[in-house]
């Protein structure tokens, strides 16, 4: 059950930015906060705690209150702003704090780093919490100035697009980094 809640999150988040253009002709904004509402209501009651999954869902669940309540079409185009802050703190948060988000998930795979491996992946949160923080900055600008149409292509397709890229180019760059070791 906690795989498919999470599925279903990934999905609504994927889709969100098709799912606000051309829904919006067929549903009322408080359904859209009704459905997301309840999807991170079901991650929060089921997911196990991880670091700042609570106040995740915490902050997700009064977006979608507020959604609902004020039944603005204009909140809906937030959303992509409030994941990609999401996506900021936490990696952001890590490099102050912790350990670095990508060192923890290279040690998933190699418990063993070598300190050279180390840097590297404090560099790789440090990009990534870039690419989140620059994600939020376009999703907001054009969430307040831009039309509609423009909004989904940013957010259902470039974002995603610069994400795939940035992921391609950090997998290409460890390729060599790991070639010199």
């Amino acid at each position: 059950m906690k795989r498919l809640i999470g599925l279903g999150l990934l999905l609504a988040g994927l889709l969100y930015p098709f799912a606000v253009h051309f829904g919006m002709a067929h549903f009322a904004p408080w359904q859209f906060g009704l459905l997301l509402g309840a999807l991170w209501l079901a991650r929060a009651l089921s997911a196990p705690r991880r670091p700042g999954s609570l106040w995740m869902a915490l902050a997700a669940l009064a977006f979608c209150g507020v959604l609902g309540l004020s039944d603005s079409q204009q909140l809906l185009r937030w959303y992509p702003v409030l994941i990609s802050a999401f996506m900021l703190a936490l990696f952001g948060s890590t490099l102050l704090h912790g350990m670095p988000m990508a060192e923890r998930l290279a040690r998933l795979r190699d418990p063993e780093l070598p300190p050279r491996a180390v840097c590297y992946t404090r560099r790789v949160t440090e990009a990534w919490s870039l690419f989140f923080l620059c994600n939020g900055l376009i999703a907001a600008s054009l969430t307040l100035w831009a039309p509609l149409r423009w909004w989904t292509l940013y957010n259902g397709v470039i974002a995603y697009a610069a994400m795939g890229l940035l992921f391609a180019i950090e997998w290409l760059i460890r390729q060599r980094v790991r070639g010199r070791s």
